[in-house]
């Protein structure tokens, strides 16, 4: 879907080389194994962006697109298509790297510093396929976000109009630098004039830090977070398990969909950022959650066995 033509940023706006810049984005296909643990949710064939970061051919972009992947492939604004390799997914950014396997003619774009991006500021939000897939987009709010499938992150980056192509797409300074990765598309915003449309952001400063341990080793070095595998939604004071993974330690353990939960580990949250970072305070991957548990107007405690959810995920492999 080509972009509104009064929203397409035009080179007399920017100082560096707007095509050249555009070019560094290229688009992704990947295909994943019917057996993988996300393929019931994420399905087996998925698409989006990425933008080329180095001249050997790393690309960032938004992790789901690549999880469990065997193969992807990358194309770009010239056309050519070259197979590339799952990398590196960080489940706690968001964040995945693909590495390509041959020659990429596309240009490369440098990380900037999205800490320097401010609500009110503008930028380019751009998908592959040059200055058509591409829109000025203004940052509407800085702020956490919360996600019900055990996903937080700080300091996010908001952005409006909604583009058509989010997932992956980068979020370019007015430097040409890229500052951010496009995760979700958001039906309402909430802005000091109205609600509007929109795209969530992960943006760059959650990625520089790390971007060498998952180069080298395809994941961060530190401990992971203890994940039981639901997607929790907050109802009124408490939360309700609106979904779980099958084969999730949640599922496994004796929790079902419906269920109310009222307390972990005896502290009752006020909002679902609260409450997933209390679960996440009791220990690392593999500690005991206590669960106070509403089922059927009865309350029960049920503990649940976290785990590393990169040990049920079908890891990065070549072939």
């Amino acid at each position: 879907m080509r972009s509104p033509e009064h929203l397409q940023p035009e080179q007399s706006e920017f100082d560096f080389d707007l095509d050249e810049t555009l070019n560094s984005i290229v688009s992704l296909t990947s295909y994943i194994p019917e057996d993988a643990f996300t393929a019931p949710i994420l399905g087996t064939q998925r698409s989006g962006h990425g933008a080329v970061i180095s001249e050997s051919g790393l690309i960032v972009t938004i992790g789901y697109l690549v999880a469990e992947a065997d193969q992807v492939w990358i194309t770009t604004n010239s056309g050519s298509t070259v197979q590339g390799h799952a990398l590196a997914y960080d489940y706690e950014t968001g964040f995945g790297l693909v590495q390509a396997l041959g020659k990429l003619h596309a240009s490369t774009i440098k990380l900037g510093d999205s800490t320097t991006l401010k609500k009110g500021q503008t930028g380019i939000l751009a998908a592959a396929g040059g200055g058509q897939q591409a829109i000025k987009a203004k940052i509407e709010a800085r702020a956490e976000f919360v996600g019900y499938w055990e996903y937080l992150i700080g300091n996010a980056i908001y952005t409006s109009p909604a583009i058509p192509n989010w997932g992956g797409a980068a979020l370019i300074d007015n430097q040409g630098k890229l500052c951010g990765i496009g995760s979700l598309y958001l039906n309402q915003i909430d802005t000091e004039e109205d609600n509007k449309e929109g795209n969530l952001i992960v943006p760059t400063e959650l990625l520089s830090p790390i971007l060498d341990e998952l180069t080298l080793y395809g994941r961060t070095l530190k401990p992971a977070r203890p994940w039981l595998g639901m997607f929790v939604s907050q109802l009124d004071g408490s939360f309700e398990i609106v979904g779980l993974y099958n084969k999730g330690p949640a599922a496994q353990q004796g929790l079902l969909t419906g269920d109310i939960i009222l307390e972990v580990s005896g502290v009752e949250s006020s909002d679902l950022s609260g409450f997933f970072k209390h679960v996440w305070s009791l220990g690392v991957a593999g500690c005991a959650i206590p669960l106070l548990v509403k089922r059927n107007r009865l309350n029960q405690t049920i503990t649940i066995k976290s785990v590393d959810r990169r040990a049920l995920w079908k890891g990065p492999r070549l072939h």
